[in-house]
């Protein structure tokens, strides 16, 4: 009886313990596929300093250049904080518009960190040029982003950072799909307007675009380069660039006097001022060397207005193109 009793015991003892290993190793199945799931979760976005791992996609945005605060509107994710929203007003127009509810966390060169960590972001995207010197101090309030538009890499030029941006951001939103769509239709807006120039009585192609301002109360006037997003633009609408500075400009632009202006006296002008600061109705409207230019005296001098922004995303780029249109073709 005792034997009996005792293997009976020992049979109980060895179905407990197979149930217990049986038990951990579904435990340990489960918790291996959740790991792997969160895996699968996260995202990664590549910066110009570093990736940034999210743990899945993100609506808590802020933005502290405008072009990223565009780039989050083209998809339809409103910031929830960015730099300079005056500035952006004024210079920058596109289609989607910037909520009320957006708070201004400063100016694009010194963003305020304490008002940045009041809103608890998700994800903070930064330009390397301006905040780099604050990376740690933006780190420490959440997962930040640097990008940098303006590549030193001359293969690389400002067109193709501003595509490979606008996509880092929407992979960091879970729009990507979205980000696609809005690079489809301005392509599509690149074939139209390029057809429509074609077919236009517009003679000559050849363009210099600018964009001019007051520096101490005297005229500055930058004009693009090759490598500038700009100039990329005009070149999809089947328009000549035709300055070509001594050496590699890494902004994409030359910044040049009026009398800097006569060698490209046969080209369009092309150009952008805000209406308060409007340098060639004011301070050179008597210049005898602006009334003399040849594009001058030919009405060939084409104005995009203060908020067609050169500097800009997907949906800058449509505006730009549309106001080429506007002003050279269809007028």
């Amino acid at each position: 009886m005792k034997k009996v009793t005792l293997m009976l015991i020992a049979l109980m003892i060895f179905l407990v313990a197979c149930g217990q290993k049986d038990g951990s190793n579904g435990g340990d199945k489960e918790n291996e596929a959740a790991s792997e799931g969160n895996k699968a979760d996260v995202i990664t976005v590549s910066g110009v300093l570093g990736e940034v791992e999210l743990e899945g996609p993100v609506q808590n945005v802020v933005a502290l250049e405008w072009t990223y605060a565009e780039d989050l509107l083209a998809v339809g994710v409103q910031p929830i904080g960015m730099a300079d929203i005056a500035g952006y007003n004024s210079w920058v127009d596109i289609e989607k518009e910037l909520s009320s509810d957006v708070i201004d966390v400063g100016t694009r060169q010194e963003p305020s960190l304490e008002q940045i960590a009041a809103l608890e972001p998700e994800l903070i995207i930064a330009i390397k040029s301006r905040h780099e010197a604050i990376k740690d101090e933006l780190e420490s309030i959440a997962p930040t982003v640097f990008f940098d538009p303006y590549p030193t890499d001359e293969s690389f030029n400002q067109y193709a950072e501003m595509e490979a941006t606008f996509n880092e951001i929407a992979k960091a939103v879970g729009r990507t799909s979205e980000a696609e769509q809005v690079l489809a239709d301005l392509a599509k807006k690149y074939e139209e307007a390029k057809a429509t120039i074609e077919s236009s009585d517009l003679e000559n192609k050849d363009v210099v675009l600018t964009q001019a301002y007051s520096a101490s109360q005297a005229p500055e006037i930058r004009v693009f380069t090759p490598n500038a997003l700009a100039v990329t633009i005009l070149e999809k609408i089947g328009l000549n660039n035709v300055h070509q500075p001594d050496s590699f400009e890494v902004y994409g632009f030359s910044t040049l006097n009026v009398e800097g202006l006569t060698k490209y006296e046969d080209a369009n002008f092309i150009y952008v001022v805000q209406d308060n600061d409007n340098v060639f109705e004011n301070q050179l409207k008597d210049n005898s060397v602006w009334k003399n230019l040849s594009f001058v005296q030919e009405n060939r001098t084409y104005a995009l207005g203060g908020d067609a922004w050169l500097f800009g995303g997907p949906l800058s780029a449509k505006v730009v193109v549309d106001r080429i249109v506007e002003t050279m073709v269809t007028n």
